[in-house]
């Protein structure tokens, strides 16, 4: 367990005094402020847990402390120090700081964009840079500096390195060499317990042969810590590795009752997965876990009389922009589980984790982990309205949890509106939202030539209608790191309405024609616009917002003024305010408005999240109308 932080100990991100979180894999210890931003990021980014109320392995806290207290945080904020960046107007957030824009911004643009730390000289080899970072860090960690090898791995080195003359990975170096802290760090990273050398050995035989039988058995541990944490979740139980038990199988107290079909199911897919496919999603379980566990002390320990929407718990998993859509989606959808749903899918994973580690053999096994994500994607398909717009945002744990004991759900329901549930869209990914557009705009004319051809033969269906949205190619899903509520409106509390329709509102819904014919122009228009970001044209970011807004104006206009079905309302909205949202960004990169570089990389961020949400509103209108015109 923790010991007790010192006094003089502040915040990493904002200088405020008592830090009660840390964040793990960054090695600095964080407010609760910083943290409700940290936690919205994804463990991807930042690992946190509470100082205190969390159960902590020994080492692994005292490797936090010592990176901590030998200036980790330096390595984040590299640039902040030099002289010259205050010259530049860049500076780190102080406590008197809003929580939102201002902290928020910061620390993105720190652990997710990495914009302060030290950049290497540029090499046409980027894949030399990182061996020969990895080969100093395979000879660092026999050292015990552990803040130079957590800035050789902020650079790119590898953890699981297999260093090719020496025949093993920086782990068995750091076991063979007792350095205990430099394993926690390195499994912290991604190293493997379990990888074997150019003689077979891993690197608890080589703890044990050295005699460091403490390390020797947080390695064993450190292997199976991710079924350690979800029995520990089940039963508050962890096998006693020391004695050969490595499992632990709780059972749950009704499981008399029958499980759905769609239960039986998922069970059966699970096991016909491939390792390699089960330990991903073993490890999106694990993730889930986490968030339950961290939202429990999060709100366990919060002051409720002062708790405000921007600090309050995450409703579902941040995305990973490393994962596909559909595992993105699968991941989110595992909030929405009740605790008896989540309990007996985190029963069934171990159960088979356990299986698969003794051979126990199955049917053939299938390399496609889609399988089972859909079959999570679909668990609630009756129970949601909108199932079919598998939409990041929409599956919010709108559901009571297993949070009851610490919160009620009346701060859950604030979670819903708090925009913490991940970070923007990098400008690095705008080509992959291009190409979505570009299948987006195929699919609007194959929609068109299908309207035309059920206008000639009075054909009932079209294929756009029959393409299960789980597997669309257009889903803009899978080309975002974030969803829609990562921006928060800062005007005066209310989006302006679109200019009014210059037609008399139809009582109606519009030609699909129309619709389609609209959202052409505006798909254009965003391609317009993408490229400019492509080719860091800022100035021309307002002049094709002006189009899009205009594009979008016209295209709101179609619809009557106050539409019955609460589906179109809430499309129209999102079309509507994401195009003026999208003005207001825009205008910020206007030269003068925006000097410095991260700043306009933050601005693109936005624009290109904005730009989305248009489109993806757009399209759902295309749906929404397609469908019921052809009833």
């Amino acid at each position: 367990m923790s010991k007790r932080l010192r006094s003089s100990e502040m915040c990493a991100d904002c200088s405020g005094p008592d830090p009660s979180w840390a964040s793990v894999n960054r090695g600095t210890f964080i407010c609760d402020e910083c943290c409700s931003v940290h936690r919205s990021l994804g463990r991807h980014i930042s690992q946190v847990r509470h100082l205190k109320h969390t159960p902590w392995p020994p080492t692994l806290l005292q490797m936090v402390e010592t990176l901590y207290n030998n200036g980790a945080n330096s390595i984040w904020e590299h640039s902040l120090l030099d002289p010259a960046s205050i010259m530049s107007g860049r500076r780190k957030a102080n406590p008197q700081d809003k929580v939102h824009p201002n902290k928020a911004e910061f620390i993105r643009a720190k652990y997710q964009m990495l914009a302060f730390v030290h950049r290497l000289p540029c090499r046409d080899d980027d894949s030399v840079t990182a061996k020969d970072l990895s080969k100093q860090l395979h000879s660092s960690v026999r050292t015990g500096n552990l803040e130079t090898c957590l800035r050789l791995l902020s650079l790119g080195a590898q953890a699981n390195f297999f260093h090719p003359e020496k025949g093993n990975t920086p782990l068995h170096v750091a076991s063979k060499a007792g350095q205990i802290l430099q394993a926690e760090l390195l499994a912290v990273y991604g190293a493997d317990p379990g990888t074997q050398d150019s003689s077979g050995k891993t690197p608890v035989d080589y703890a044990r042969q050295g005699g460091h039988h403490e390390l020797a058995d947080r390695l064993v541990e450190i292997q199976y810590e991710l079924t350690d944490r979800l029995a520990f979740y089940l039963c508050g139980r962890k096998p006693d590795h020391k004695n050969g038990q490595h499992f632990i199988i709780p059972q749950m107290a009704d499981s008399s009752l029958d499980l759905s079909e769609l239960a039986k199911a998922a069970k059966k897919k699970l096991q016909s997965l491939s390792n390699h496919l089960f330990e991903e999603l073993a490890m999106d379980v694990y993730d889930e876990v986490d968030r339950r566990e961290t939202d429990a002390v999060w709100l366990a320990t919060q002051n409720h009389s002062t708790l405000v929407t921007e600090t309050t718990v995450v409703p579902f998993l941040p995305v990973n922009p490393e994962y596909s859509s559909t595992r993105n989606q699968g991941r989110q959808k595992l909030a929405r589980f009740n605790a008896h749903e989540f309990a007996t899918l985190v029963i069934d994973i171990l159960s088979d984790a356990k299986r698969r580690q003794q051979g126990s053999p199955l049917s053939g096994s299938k390399d496609n982990v889609e399988l089972i994500l859909k079959t999570i994607n679909n668990q609630h398909s009756i129970e949601s309205q909108d199932n079919d717009q598998p939409d990041y945002d929409s599956v919010a744990s709108d559901e009571d949890t297993d949070l009851e004991a610490t919160a009620s759900k009346a701060n859950r329901q604030k979670s819903l509106d708090s925009d913490l549930s991940d970070g923007p869209v990098t400008v690095q990914e705008f080509m992959e939202v291009k190409n979505a557009l570009v299948a987006s705009e195929a699919k609007i004319q194959q929609l068109m030539k299908a309207s035309r051809l059920e206008k000639q033969n009075s054909t009932p269906e079209s294929d756009y209608d029959n393409t299960p949205n789980d597997t669309d190619a257009d889903d803009m899903g899978s080309s975002r790191k974030g969803r829609q509520r990562s921006m928060v409106w800062q005007g005066d509390g209310s989006i302006p309405d679109m200019a009014e329709p210059s037609m008399a509102p139809s009582p109606s819904l519009p030609s699909t024609e129309d619709v389609i014919r609209k959202t052409e122009q505006i798909t254009k228009n965003i391609q317009e616009l993408l490229r400019a970001a492509q080719e860091n044209k800022h100035d021309s970011y307002s002049p094709c917002s002006e189009r899009i807004h205009l594009a979008v104006t016209e295209m709101a206009a179609l619809f009557p003024k106050k539409p019955k079905s609460d589906t179109v309302k809430t499309s129209l909205h999102l079309l509507t305010s994401s195009a003026y949202r999208l003005q207001l960004e825009c205008k910020k990169a206007l030269p003068g408005d925006c000097s410095p570089p991260s700043d306009i990389q933050l601005v693109t961020q936005q624009v290109i999240q904005c730009a989305y949400d248009i489109a993806k509103a757009a399209k759902q209108l295309v749906t929404i109308t397609t469908k019921e015109n052809n009833n």
